[in-house]
C-alpha cells in the first residue's frame, strides 16, 4: 500500500467509520472518530443471547447514542471479512469436491447464505438505514489490523491464527508505519483453530464456545497421546502444518469429527455434561502441547520472513494465554501485543482501523491501553433503577465505596463488581466483574459451582496491582488483557490459592490505575488491609450468560446466584437485606440461557 498524504481531519466535519462483524459467531460493532475507537461492543451483551451472530443492530444503536450522532453521520462502514470471496472461492469449490458427502452440509449452507450472508450489504442498509458506502476488507487482515493499528509498535511481525476466513487458516504478515501487508497463508481444510475446535466436540464440549475450558482442562493431564495428535497433524519445522482430513468431518459435515476420530483414540466422543475422565484430561493436554508447538514454530519463522522486534497476534488462537505465555517467554520478542477482542467481534475493529488507513490515509493513534469501550451507567440511572424496583441499598462517597468493598472482600464473601465502561472482548477486566479474595480456597468452588454454576475444574485469573506482578508470579511484563499465563513463585502459592492453577499457573490480568482507577484503588486498599495486592476476578455472568451489560443484567444474576453483595457504582446491595420473594425461580432464570 502506497503512503498517501495524511487526512487532516476538519473541526466541522469529522470522520466517523462503523466497523462490523456478524452472520458466524459473536457479532461485534466499532465506532471510529477521526482514527480514535470511542466504542466497541459486542451484539450478545444486549440481546442476551451468547455469541449473538446477527447484525449487531442494538450493538450499532448503543454506539451512534455514546457518541451523539447518527447513522447520517457515518462517513464509511466496513465490513471484516468478504462474503462473496468466501462462498464462491471456498465454500462451493469445497462442497463440490466432497461431492455426495456433503448434500446436508451444502443445502443447510445454502439455505443459509441465501438467506443471510449473500444479502450483506442489503441487510446493513436496510436495517441500520445506511445510505453511504460499504466497503469489505478480508477476514484475516481485520485481524491483523486490530492488533498492529492499536500495539503502538512502530513496525511488527504480525500472526493471524484461527478456524478460517474466506480461505486462510494461519496468517503472517508486517506491519511498518501506516502500512500492513500478509505476505504467507495456510489455507483451508488446514487450520490450528479448526484442529483445537475438533477435539474441543470430541471432548463433549461446545465448539466455538467451549475451547478455553480445554485449555483448563490440560493442566489436569499429561501429555499421552502425542503419537496420535501428530497423526492429525503433520508439523513442518517452518510452521507449516496440514491435518490428516481423514479424521474430520468438518469438510462436509454438520459435525467436527466421526468414528475414524473415536478409532484413533480409542474410546468414543464424550457425551457432553457426562463425567470427565482421566482420558479426557491426557487429551486435552496432548492438544495443549501441540498447539504450543505449533504456536512456536509459526511465530519463529514469521520473524525470519517479517523480522521486528515486536510481535502482533490475533485470530481465536491467540486468546489461547498458555501458548501466549510461552511465546513470551521464549524471548524471541521485545515486546508483544495480543488484540484482546482476537476473536471474530474484534474484526469489526480491524476492518474499521484499515479504512481509516486506506480511505483516509489517517495517521497510526496510540497504544490501546484499556479495552473499557462499551457501555456506562450513572449513579442516578441506578438509582432510578433501583428505587422503582423497591429494593434496599446504600449510597457511600468514593472514599468509603472503597474502604467499605475491600472490608468486603477479605474471607468468603463474593461481590458483584459492576463500574464504569463495558468491556470489549470475552473477559471481564474489572468493570463487569465477580471478585473475591484469593487467599481462600474456598472461594475457588464457592463461586465454580453456587455464582457461576460451572464445573468446578475451571481456574479463576488474578488481578493484581502491575507494580507487584513481578512479587508474585514469573511475569516480568504488564498483561491488561488476562492473555498470559505465568507461573505463580513458588514462595506465594499457599498465600494465593484460589488463584494458582493445579500446575501452579495463572492466568493473570495486571492492573495500573491510568487504566481503571477505582478498580485499582480498590486493589490497592485490599493490599494496605492484607499484605496482598491480589484477588481473583471472573466475568460477571452464570454458565451460557453473556457478561452483564446493565444495572438490570447484574441484579437479576446477583438475585439468583450465591453471591453475598453488589456493588453498582457508589451503590452496594447486601443479599441478606433482599425481599426473600425477590431470590425465587433461580431455576427458571439459569433455564434462559444455553450450557456452553
Amino acid at each position: 500500500m502506497q503512503q498517501a498524504s495524511l487526512y487532516t481531519p476538519t473541526v466541522s466535519r469529522p470522520v466517523y467509520i462503523l466497523g462490523l462483524s456478524f452472520s458466524y459467531h459473536d457479532s461485534g460493532v466499532a465506532l471510529l472518530k477521526d482514527g480514535e475507537v470511542v466504542f466497541a461492543a459486542q451484539e450478545e451483551r444486549y440481546t442476551r443471547k451468547k455469541q449473538d451472530d446477527r447484525l449487531p443492530v442494538s450493538a450499532v444503536a448503543h454506539a451512534l447514542q455514546f457518541a451523539n450522532i447518527t447513522i447520517e453521520d457515518i462517513s464509511a462502514v466496513g465490513f471484516y471479512e468478504k462474503p462473496l470471496l468466501k462462498f464462491f472461492d471456498r465454500l462451493l469449490p469445497t462442497y463440490i469436491k466432497v461431492w455426495p458427502r456433503g448434500l446436508l452440509s451444502f443445502l443447510h449452507a445454502m439455505q443459509d447464505w441465501m438467506h443471510q450472508k449473500l444479502w450483506i450489504p442489503q441487510n446493513i442498509r436496510k436495517e441500520l438505514k445506511y445510505t453511504g458506502p460499504i466497503s469489505y476488507v478480508q477476514h484475516h487482515e481485520s485481524h491483523a489490523a486490530s492488533a498492529y493499528f492499536l500495539s503502538g509498535f512502530p513496525d511488527a511481525t504480525i500472526v493471524t491464527v484461527d478456524g478460517v476466513g474466506e480461505w486462510a487458516t494461519t496468517t503472517i504478515g508486517k506491519g511498518n508505519g501506516t502500512e500492513m501487508e500478509l505476505k504467507k497463508e495456510i489455507h483451508f481444510p488446514h487450520s490450528l483453530g479448526l484442529l483445537y475446535s475438533a477435539i474441543t466436540y470430541y471432548l463433549g464440549f461446545r465448539v466455538n464456545s467451549a475451547e478455553y475450558k480445554v485449555m483448563g482442562l490440560a493442566p489436569y493431564g499429561k501429555p499421552a497421546y502425542m503419537d496420535q495428535m501428530r497423526k492429525l497433524i503433520d508439523v513442518k519445522e517452518d510452521g507449516s502444518f496440514a491435518l490428516t482430513m481423514d479424521y474430520f468431518d468438518y469438510e462436509y459435515g454438520l459435525k467436527m469429527t466421526g468414528k475414524k476420530m473415536e478409532e484413533l483414540f480409542g474410546h468414543p466422543r464424550r457425551t457432553p455434561e457426562s463425567s470427565l475422565e482421566q482420558f479426557h484430561k491426557d487429551v486435552a493436554r496432548s492438544l495443549q502441547e501441540i498447539t504450543e508447538e505449533v504456536m512456536m514454530k509459526i511465530v519463529t519463522q514469521a520473524k525470519k520472513i517479517c523480522p521486528s522486534r515486536y510481535l502482533c497476534l490475533a485470530g481465536g488462537v491467540a486468546l489461547n494465554c498458555v501458548a501466549n505465555g510461552k511465546i513470551l517467554r521464549s524471548g524471541l520478542f521485545e515486546d508483544i501485543f495480543i488484540q484482546p477482542a482476537s476473536g471474530d467481534a474484534g474484526g469489526a475493529l480491524g476492518v474499521a482501523l484499515c479504512l481509516w488507513h486506506r480511505m483516509f490515509h489517517g495517521r497510526r493513534r496510540e497504544k490501546m491501553e484499556h479495552a473499557f469501550l462499551g457501555n456506562a451507567y450513572t449513579n442516578e440511572n441506578i438509582r432510578a433503577f433501583l428505587d422503582a424496583e423497591k429494593l434496599p441499598y446504600e449510597h457511600l462517597d468514593d472514599a468509603a465505596l472503597i474502604d467499605t468493598v475491600s472490608s468486603l472482600l477479605e474471607g468468603e464473601n463474593v461481590i458483584g463488581w459492576f463500574q464504569g465502561r463495558m468491556e470489549f472482548g470475552p473477559r471481564s477486566l474489572g468493570n463487569r466483574s465477580i471478585i473475591a479474595d484469593a487467599r481462600n480456597k474456598e472461594n475457588w468452588q464457592k463461586v465454580n459451582l453456587k455464582i457461576k454454576f460451572r464445573e468446578s475444574f475451571r481456574p479463576f485469573a488474578p488481578t493484581v496491582l502491575e507494580e507487584k506482578a513481578h512479587e508474585w508470579f514469573d511475569l516480568q511484563t504488564e498483561s491488561p488483557y488476562m492473555l498470559l499465563v505465568a507461573d505463580t513463585l513458588p514462595a506465594k502459592r499457599q498465600e494465593i490459592p484460589a488463584v494458582t492453577h493445579v500446575d501452579g499457573s495463572a492466568r493473570i490480568q495486571t492492573i495500573r490505575r491510568n487504566q481503571n482507577p477505582r478498580y485499582y484503588d480498590l486493589i490497592k486498599c485490599f493490599e494496605g488491609k492484607t499484605g496482598c495486592p491480589v484477588i481473583i476476578n471472573t466475568s460477571f455472568n452464570v454458565r451460557g450468560e453473556p457478561i452483564v451489560e446493565s444495572p438490570k443484567d447484574a441484579l437479576h444474576c446477583f438475585l439468583h446466584t450465591y453471591m453475598d453483595y453488589l456493588v453498582l457504582g457508589n451503590i452496594i446491595l447486601s443479599k441478606k437485606k433482599m425481599p426473600p420473594e425477590r431470590m425465587q425461580e433461580t431455576e427458571a432464570y439459569l433455564k434462559q440461557f444455553s450450557l456452553d
